[in-house]
């Protein structure tokens, strides 16, 4: 046990050391209250000061200028492309020169007042809208003159509620969002107040399994940890654009270091278990077997994912804790997933198809059932969400995900914990399966 605590609490401490330092950047990009200051440089450089998926009849874009004469003397104004028709006149760039390609904008709004409305409407489907600041300097040839003042500015993002008015935050690939955390944090609270004791005496009474059972319920914390965080990070996004910052990141990370202990309790389970197979003609499926060979691989295989999710975080700074894997390292996670269940499967069918025990070839097959389903479930919903628009692709992962993995902790909760199949299975025999007699207590089993 001691041996397989510590590439643990190393994996800890190396996943806080890297989100430390890119937590607190990762979150600005996300605000639909967006304050700060328009500079003619960032405007040259085509820089897209906010971006939006609107939605409805009624969306709104509310800017407040703090120094208007200096925006009237800049000739300042921002103009709103659909991302779709941006895309293309950035691969025709050739054919247009930069004024040309700045006035094909579907809604322009002049800055020469304090406080100013745009209303977006006549929207066929949601779609993400892209925010530019233009001034007279953006197209000159002549750039000598513009290093002038920033227009300072306040600006809100606002998409029409359920009664047409202009009042959510929410883009449309977000909205629900809030509501769905508040029902998974319900449903987690509602089965705490059933289990959490029956769970707490099991893991206090120790037995071969209690690793597995810690290390389990230490991925089950940090879920809810996640789910609570985003609840609590979204419930003040929707008051006022921003949201939580910190509790986003903190969610962010939750999800992540759950993501590395999940993934380091299946390879350790499944590495050990089949090398233990390949030495020992009567071995112990499903222990925790630290050999050298099973915990090397497993820290090898964490580590690699620790980087490709810290990379990603670089890539794509747009999201929550799940995202469309649209970058080379989404790509990389995805394939590492991949690869991490055909393996893990391919070993596994071969242990249960040696099986003559139909209990106990059960009892696999729902453990193989819970492995690939937490590895699959993403890279299936990524490819699903390909045929849906781009606003419902991380509603659909996101909650997919998140539904999915859950049913996998189910499922592995139900073979370690409850009085069902495993209880059937490890009363057959005490030499293959763990967690059923106790030294000194033959005669009776116990959790």
């Amino acid at each position: 046990m001691g041996r397989s605590r510590r590439p643990e609490r190393l994996l800890w401490v190396a996943c806080l050391a890297l989100w430390g330092s890119t937590c607190a950047w990762l979150r600005g990009a996300q605000a639909k209250t967006v304050q700060g200051g328009f500079s003619s440089a960032g405007a040259r450089a085509g820089q897209v000061v906010a971006q939006f998926q609107f939605h409805g009849d009624c969306a709104l874009l509310y800017v407040r200028i703090h120094n208007v004469a200096t925006a009237v003397g800049k000739e300042a104004r921002l103009h709103l492309f659909q991302a779709q028709e941006w895309l293309k006149l950035q691969e025709n760039r050739p054919s247009y020169s930069c004024k040309e390609k700045y006035s094909k904008a579907p809604l322009i709004l002049n800055m020469n007042s304090t406080e100013q409305n745009l209303t977006v409407s006549q929207i066929p489907y949601p779609d993400t809208w892209y925010v530019f600041y233009v001034d007279k300097f953006t197209c000159a040839e002549n750039y000598e003159y513009s290093n002038s003042e920033d227009v300072q500015f306040e600006m809100v993002i606002l998409n029409p509620d359920a009664e047409g008015n202009p009042l959510d935050h929410f883009s449309a690939g977000e909205s629900g969002l809030h509501e769905f955390f508040f029902l998974l944090v319900l449903a987690y609270f509602v089965a705490a107040c059933i289990y959490a004791q029956s769970l707490w005496q099991t893991i206090n009474k120790g037995g071969p399994m209690h690793t597995v059972l810690k290390v389990l319920s230490t991925v089950l914390l940090l879920q809810v940890a996640s789910a609570f965080a985003n609840y609590l990070h979204f419930s003040r996004y929707a008051k006022n654009g921003v949201g939580a910052p910190f509790m986003g990141s903190l969610a962010e990370l939750c999800d992540i270091i759950s993501q590395m202990q999940m993934l380091y309790l299946l390879l350790s389970l499944c590495m050990g278990w089949t090398i233990g197979r390949m030495k020992k003609s009567q071995s112990k499926p499903l222990q925790w077997d630290s050999t050298p060979t099973s915990t090397a691989i497993a820290v090898i295989v964490v580590a690699m994912q620790c980087i490709l999710l810290i990379w990603e975080q670089f890539e794509d700074t747009n999201h929550h804790s799940y995202h469309s894997h649209q970058t080379v390292a989404g790509g990389l996670l995805i394939g590492l997933r991949i690869c991490l269940a055909l393996s893990l499967g391919c070993g596994l069918y071969q242990i249960i198809r040696t099986e003559r025990s139909t209990l106990k070839r059960e009892f696999y097959i729902t453990f193989t059932k819970g492995c690939v389903l937490w590895f699959l479930c993403h890279p299936c919903l990524v490819s699903i969400s390909l045929m849906f628009r781009d606003y419902q692709r991380e509603k659909i992962i996101t909650i997919g995900v998140l539904l999915c993995q859950s049913f996998s902790m189910v499922l592995l909760y139900r073979l370690f914990v409850s009085h069902s199949l495993y209880w059937e299975v490890s009363s057959l025999s005490s030499v293959t399966l763990p967690l059923t007699v106790a030294s000194g207590h033959k005669n009776r089993h116990h959790f």
